[in-house]
């Protein structure tokens, strides 16, 4: 029997989604099928019957506008949201804003692979020099975050990912689920699969082959130590979520010609 539930949300497929580009730190919009995610997502939460206490997101408003459609589909715009830079998408560096599809062709789809989904290799980092940069550092929300911006990172791996995240877990959302709150996270793709990671004690070797579709609720049942109970449990119409993942999984391949 669950002590704890948490429903976790990466955001619907954002506008450089759809384009297949390294999006990490930008600040892009929904597409208009992420719209359409976040809010059949909504739906059938509502459908299953949950009642959320409390939100949390990243300070990147694709995540913050799924946490509201979602909301809105389930008749809880009153429920509180908390937003940290600490749930942000992976920092991918030098690659912000390159083609997946491109980059595989031009590096190989297994180095590809490697940046995108392995634990422990960090891509290059951004300089100063990146056409982001200023649009990234410069960014008034990152002028009230708790760490100073010279201390942001300017690439990570999955493993720094998790290394940011687990202080504002440990610190902020374990004990709202300890009080009996019902948490919904709104969050990435990676930094999804690193708290993925932590409460499900994945392997560093194994969380490579971990995906996650854009816009699908993911329930996690935890024990009173806050470790998953079993796997982590995709919500919705399975033929459908599976489908999404190898669409996420294609696209750091080289595109065959039609």
């Amino acid at each position: 029997m669950a002590k704890y539930k948490l429903v976790l949300l990466r955001h619907g497929e954002g506008a450089w989604n759809k384009e297949n580009r390294f999006c990490s730190w930008v600040d892009q919009k929904l597409s208009s099928d992420g719209i359409k995610e976040a809010r059949n997502g909504g739906k059938h939460l509502k459908a299953l019957g949950f009642e959320f206490d409390l939100v949390f997101t990243s300070v990147l408003r694709r995540s913050i506008q799924t946490a509201w459609l979602v909301l809105e589909e389930m008749g809880q715009e009153w429920v509180p949201i908390q937003s940290s830079w600490r749930l942000n998408e992976r920092h991918y560096g030098a690659l912000i804003g390159l083609n997946r599809a491109e980059m595989a062709l031009n590096h190989g789809e297994e180095q590809v692979r490697i940046w995108r989904r392995s634990y422990d290799v960090t891509p290059p980092p951004i300089t100063e020099s990146h056409p982001y940069y200023e649009e990234i550092y410069n960014d008034r929300r990152y002028k009230c975050s708790d760490v100073s911006q010279d201390n942001l990172p300017k690439a990570e791996s999955l493993k720094d990912v998790l290394d940011r995240l687990l202080p504002y877990w440990n610190e902020k959302i374990v004990p709202e689920l300890k009080s009996g709150k019902m948490i919904l996270i709104s969050a990435h793709g990676n930094s999804s699969r690193a708290l993925l990671k932590h409460v499900e004690g994945i392997s560093d070797e194994d969380i490579i082959n971990v995906t996650i579709p854009t816009g699908v609720p993911i329930l996690l049942e935890l024990d009173e130590n806050l470790r998953a109970l079993g796997p982590h449990q995709f919500l919705g119409d399975q033929e459908a979520i599976q489908a999404a993942i190898k669409r996420v999984e294609d696209q750091g391949k080289v595109k065959s010609e039609k």
